[in-house]
């Protein structure tokens, strides 16, 4: 059971894979990139200031205790010199304690004076590394969307893209149903021309019926003109003359054809 949950595991992982290979844009994760880069260096100039910040505290610190060290210095002269020694021992004990003071924060300065310029020159080396990349980003964008193009045009041209091939798939079916039907009309006309597919409207018949309806058509337009004529000339025994010689005519009709036909 183990072994089939690592290897569905290891399928959804490698399709997960492909889809964000799919989705994923280059250009998207440069960018991002890029910014990730001005966020950082950001950070760096921002620490640069609050060093330089704290440094700047600490030497106006620094001048305000020399301030009042070389007061007290001068008070301590001027105390001895009214004989007041008791005054001028005061003084110097307090510029003592101040003196301290003094040596504390100069070493804090040098300290901070330090990573200051650490900061800096980081800062520096980092700003050179982001404008570099940047330069190689926008390099390798216009590159990608020169590229992009440059595929897109050729598969429009050699019709192998997605929508170009849906296109020619449509054209295929649609001859592929053209010829499928030009196909079947023909079977059709061939079928029906030799009688082997019968017509059931009846409207269709052979050469022979054909033949057959002409020669009967024909020999009644006779006869009918024939009986005008015998109407218009008046009498019965025109009229006997006429169905008799249409019994002739019914009797010698076969043979007469036969004769005209060959």
């Amino acid at each position: 059971m183990s072994g089939v949950m690592k290897r569905m595991g290891m399928i959804f992982r490698a399709k997960a894979n492909k889809a964000l290979d799919r989705a994923e844009d280059p250009r998207e994760t440069l960018d991002y990139s890029y910014q990730k880069q001005l966020e950082l260096l950001q950070k760096v100039r921002r620490g640069v200031a609050d060093v330089a910040t704290s440094r700047k505290r600490l030497e106006l610190q620094l001048n305000q205790l020399q301030g009042q060290s070389a007061k007290l210095e001068d008070q301590g002269r001027k105390a001895l010199a009214l004989g007041r020694e008791d005054l001028a021992r005061e003084a110097l004990s307090r510029r003592a304690a101040l003196q301290q003071q003094v040596t504390d924060l100069e070493a804090q300065h040098q300290t901070l004076q330090g990573e200051e310029e650490k900061l800096t020159l980081a800062s520096q080396r980092l700003q050179a590394k982001v404008d570099a990349f940047r330069t190689r980003k926008e390099t390798i964008k216009a590159t990608y969307t020169a590229a992009q193009a440059q595929t897109r045009i050729g598969e429009a041209f050699s019709g192998i893209s997605e929508e170009m091939g849906d296109v020619g798939m449509a054209i295929q079916r649609a001859e592929d149903k053209t010829a499928q039907m030009q196909a079947r009309a023909g079977a059709i006309d061939e079928l029906l021309a030799s009688g082997a597919l019968d017509d059931q409207s009846g409207m269709a018949k052979d050469d022979i019926a054909a033949e057959l309806d002409r020669i009967s058509g024909g020999t009644d337009v006779e006869l009918e003109l024939q009986r005008m004529k015998a109407e218009l000339a008046g009498g019965g025994s025109s009229q006997q003359a006429i169905e008799g010689g249409q019994q002739d005519q019914s009797q010698q009709s076969p043979n007469q054809h036969k004769f005209d036909k060959q």
